[in-house]
């Protein structure tokens, strides 16, 4: 019992969130009771599959690099890491390690960051705690050499060292990313994708340090009440399906996908009773006016980055002025602009999130594809199918709530605020019925 409370730890404790949504729900407890019922019914092999009816797996050899180039080829957040090693195997806790998202790639840049931070802080490869390493690397003379370019080949062997040690930031000495591209200079990006160890890290060495959720696969005879609790109080964003028996990820359920389930339901009595009301009567949003996380248009882009990881969060506003007017929008997902074109952005250290926004924008008109999104905004007053209609057609995951004529940011919908709309946990659903997905995890 003791290492099932432990592992169930490590998922996110969410009560107090999932809780508060349910109090504010203005809705017949009758109606709550049947959609919740109804969804504990349908099965998850009802569910659509995925675009072209195959999951994209990233083999866990594959660069950071390679793998943010297949997550942007095909517009995914996310993708489920298989091992190359166990491709035959028959147990899916050995064909998959995790899975990678955009999430997970800023932490390892951020964090690297902080390690070049304390490599250059610390003056020397031995003075940075790596060792001869380091100076295997890099050759005893340029130790002792001056200048940029024995400054920037010290930080890549030193850094390049700590990484491959295990070396945990000093935190004393490079606090944060922001002050780690001040120390860098114009060359970090360079760094970090042109020499070694960095051009060839691949998945597998970040899949574990930087997973900011269980990898909960279900099966396909579960039930779409336990994918939505995984993808709405549990904060999941994606949950892999794995039919009984085969190790295979036969389907790969994300939040934005049930909001596209969802609008299709338009016309049913149960969903439009439910998406007339408006979105205050179903408890939204869910943060006031003082909780929604922003940016400024003048800050670092660079900030932006670790706001969100800081928060955990897949998103922001751009701000300007007192009163918060929403100029733009900046994802989790824009780190592969800066990850996949370095050189556009050499000067990162010193570019602003409207420098940034307007880059990508200009990047966006002459390839001709739609590849940034301006921000999705909706007044206090909507209704919540006018939320799910902006979030499934603008294939979004979160609507701004504003205000006034100049569009003042007070609220936040996301995807799982919605999902939460729908349902309510079971008592004891996860102890009788996930059965599959966390006996599998507690295994592990």
């Amino acid at each position: 019992m003791a290492q099932e409370d432990q592992m169930i730890s490590k998922i996110p404790n969410c009560d107090v969130y999932f809780e508060t949504i349910q109090a504010r729900k203005k809705l017949p407890s009758s109606l709550q009771e049947s959609l919740t019922s109804a969804f504990a019914k349908i099965p998850v092999s009802s569910f659509p599959y995925v675009p072209g009816g195959k999951v994209i797996e990233i083999p866990a050899d594959t660069s950071i690099a390679d793998a943010v180039a297949i997550l942007s080829e095909y517009n995914i957040m996310s993708a489920p890491v298989s091992n190359p090693e166990s491709v035959s195997s028959m147990d899916w806790r050995e064909r998959y390690l995790g899975v990678i998202d955009y999430s997970a790639v800023i932490l390892w840049v951020l964090e690297n960051a902080e390690l070049a931070a304390v490599a250059l802080s610390a003056g020397s490869a031995t003075a940075a705690g790596v060792g001869a390493g380091a100076v295997g690397a890099l050759g005893a003379l340029a130790v002792g050499a001056t200048g940029p370019v024995a400054v920037a080949g010290l930080t890549v062997a030193a850094v390049g060292a700590a990484v491959a040690g295990g070396m945990a930031a000093d935190k004393g000495i490079g606090k944060d990313a922001i002050s780690a591209a001040d120390g860098l200079g114009e060359d970090f990006y360079k760094y970090l994708l042109q020499e070694e160890p960095f051009k060839s890290t691949t998945v597998r060495s970040i899949i574990k340090s930087f997973r900011w959720a269980p990898f909960l696969p279900v099966a396909t005879d579960s039930s779409m009440l336990t994918v939505l609790l995984l993808l709405s109080k549990y904060r999941l964003r994606n949950v892999p399906v794995i039919e009984t028996g085969k190790p295979y990820i036969k389907n790969f359920i994300t939040q934005s996908a049930v909001i596209q389930g969802l609008e299709q339901c338009k016309g049913r009595d149960w969903f439009d009773c439910i998406a007339s009301r408006p979105i205050s009567d179903l408890g939204l949003p869910f943060m006031s006016y003082d909780e929604v996380i922003a940016i400024k248009s003048d800050e670092l882009i660079l900030e932006a980055f670790k706001r969100m990881k800081d928060n955990k969060i897949g998103g922001l506003p751009v701000v300007e002025g007192a009163n918060r007017k929403i100029v733009g929008n900046v994802s989790i997902r824009d780190i592969r602009f800066l990850l996949l074109q370095p050189d556009l952005f050499s000067s990162f250290r010193h570019l602003s999130v409207m420098d940034f926004m307007k880059t990508i924008a200009s990047l966006s008109r002459n390839s001709g594809r739609e590849t940034v999104i301006p921000p999705i905004t909706c007044a206090s007053n909507a209704t919540l199918g006018n939320v799910i209609e902006l979030l499934a057609s603008k294939a979004v995951h979160r609507v701004y709530i504003v205000e006034g004529e100049d569009c003042d940011v007070v609220g936040v919908v996301t995807l799982r605020d919605v999902i939460s709309c729908f349902i309510h946990e079971p008592l004891n659903h996860f102890d009788n019925y996930l059965g599959f997905a966390v006996k599998e995890f507690l295994s592990q």
